[in-house]
């Protein structure tokens, strides 16, 4: 018994919990042997010779079959499939991972182990685990059910295979298909069905539209030869071209994620491509935008548009490229939510996801911030510290609060989703869902607004060489 207590102390990993189960399906058993230490209650259960469901009952101390025990905290139904399959050493344990801080939502630190000797998966009749939840303090949390992956040296848990079948105040009861580490973890509660709708159909028509005024916007470019002659604008529609192959490759995801495996592959990395070159075309932006206004007399880029470019579009290609050769299984369908339900094409593998996405949108957030502020103070240093004519203050403050209602729309619509602490709550929700779709339709306005100015310009121009030749 002290090589048990010893051994499941070092419960750190993944490998240490492979160890302690190989220790406890090696041990010999007549029929039942139950062992109890310190966090940590197994029970070993010889196959029946006769074919029937086995119920297994179990606390912190203690663990029976086919009979209730106090303060139960853990139910088992296993199926007679199992029995049939399977002539090895049932294997039932209860670890608690009072010192694992990695595992922090686990609710009350414990895994609910059910091993064999070998592998079980694909179960026809599966494994019903009803655990008692009575003790949570948030009542504002639900319990989804998860296991430990442990082909992994840390601790990576997933759902597939499992879903909660019912679950109220005191009970959640999984369902799952496979023998492994179990546990529940409990998280915030999904959105309400009505409301998922509503944002379903709130975000598809905006991107829909956004798609429709960048297309739009794009076309206003190539055929008219006075804006395509403009920096600025180039920088603006490259970020437009970005932001329509997001959306191309956005609003089909949730249904190629239900086609084949290939086409999810090559829309899970375009769309993380194009969300990376809207992120880092966002950043130029801001760049470009501090050049344009504090730097506008003293300095110059020597192909300066090509090295933008390279960075724009040639940053994501990098990023992507270096996913894809570490494993390209980081692409594939993946759960848009915590029902699993629903699955998209996009990343799979979260640690990817925080370092690509998360990380190159906190740099670009934060240097839009700070060109944000420079730009601020550039402004009121110049219009407030010298005299200017009404007119002229006017159209600078115009000029400028649309390049900066551009730079700030696009980076804090975004930092809703990525730097809110913990669930979303439903407004910042519809404030997202609602006002990101228009930064295609601001960049589409910011189009029709330019090309009227420089029409305008062309105009009065072209009235002042007539009035001067037919004065002359």
């Amino acid at each position: 018994m002290g090589g048990y207590s010893q051994d499941h102390k070092k419960l750190n990993n993944s490998k240490a919990i492979k160890k302690l189960e190989s220790i406890l399906e090696e041990t010999e058993v007549n029929e039942t042997t139950l062992i109890s230490v310190p966090d940590l209650v197994a029970l070993l259960q010889k196959p029946p010779k006769i074919s029937r469901r086995i119920e297994i009952y179990a606390n912190d101390t203690q663990a029976m079959t086919n009979a209730d025990v106090s303060n139960r905290v853990v139910r088992v139904q296993l199926p007679t499939e199992l029995h049939a399959r399977v002539n090895n050493t049932i294997v039932f344990c209860i670890i608690r991972l009072t010192n694992e801080t990695s595992l922090k939502d686990l609710f009350d630190h414990r895994l609910i182990g059910l091993s064999v000797g070998r592998s079980v998966a694909g179960l026809q009749e599966r494994i019903n685990i009803t655990i008692n939840i009575a003790s949570s303090k948030n009542k504002k949390l639900k319990p989804k059910c998860v296991f430990l992956n442990t082909t992994a040296e840390e601790f990576l848990i997933s759902t597939e295979g499992c879903e909660e079948v019912e679950y109220n105040k005191t009970h959640v009861t999984c369902s799952c298909d496979h023998l492994t580490y179990f546990g529940v973890l409990m998280v915030s509660a999904d959105l309400p069905p009505k409301d998922a709708e509503i944002l379903f159909y709130i975000t598809y028509i905006g991107c829909g539209i956004s798609l429709f005024a960048l297309v739009i916007a794009v076309l206003l470019f190539i055929t008219n030869r006075e804006v395509r002659g403009d920096d600025s604008k180039k920088i603006h529609i490259s970020l437009a071209v970005a932001l329509i192959l997001l959306n191309i490759h956005f609003l089909p995801s949730q249904a190629v994620a239900a086609m084949s495996s290939e086409l999810c592959l090559y829309v899970a990395l375009l769309l993380h491509y194009s969300l990376l070159a809207s992120f880092t075309w966002m950043g130029l932006e801001g760049f470009h935008l501090y050049l344009l206004l504090v730097k506008v007399f003293n300095i110059y880029v020597r192909r300066y548009l090509l090295k933008l470019s390279v960075v724009g579009w040639g940053l994501p290609a990098v990023i992507v490229t270096v996913v894809v050769i570490s494993d390209k299984g980081s692409y594939g369908r993946t759960p848009l939510d915590s029902s699993n339900v629903t699955k998209v094409c996009y990343i799979t593998d979260d640690k990817v996801k925080m370092v690509t996405t998360v990380g190159l949108f906190s740099l670009v957030f934060l240097f839009n911030l700070i060109m944000f502020g420079v730009i601020i103070k550039w402004f009121v240093g110049t219009f407030y510290g010298k005299e200017h004519r009404q007119s002229e203050c006017n159209a600078a403050k115009k000029n400028i609060f649309i390049l900066l209602l551009l730079m700030v729309v696009l980076g804090l619509t975004w930092g809703l989703i990525f730097f809110s602490l913990g669930h979303l709550n439903t407004p910042v929700l519809y404030i997202f869902c609602i006002v990101n779709p228009l930064q295609g339709f601001f960049i589409f306005v910011y189009f029709v607004f330019a090309l009227k100015k420089t029409k305008g310009s062309a105009t009065t121009q072209g009235t002042d060489t007539q009035s001067h030749t037919s004065e002359t």
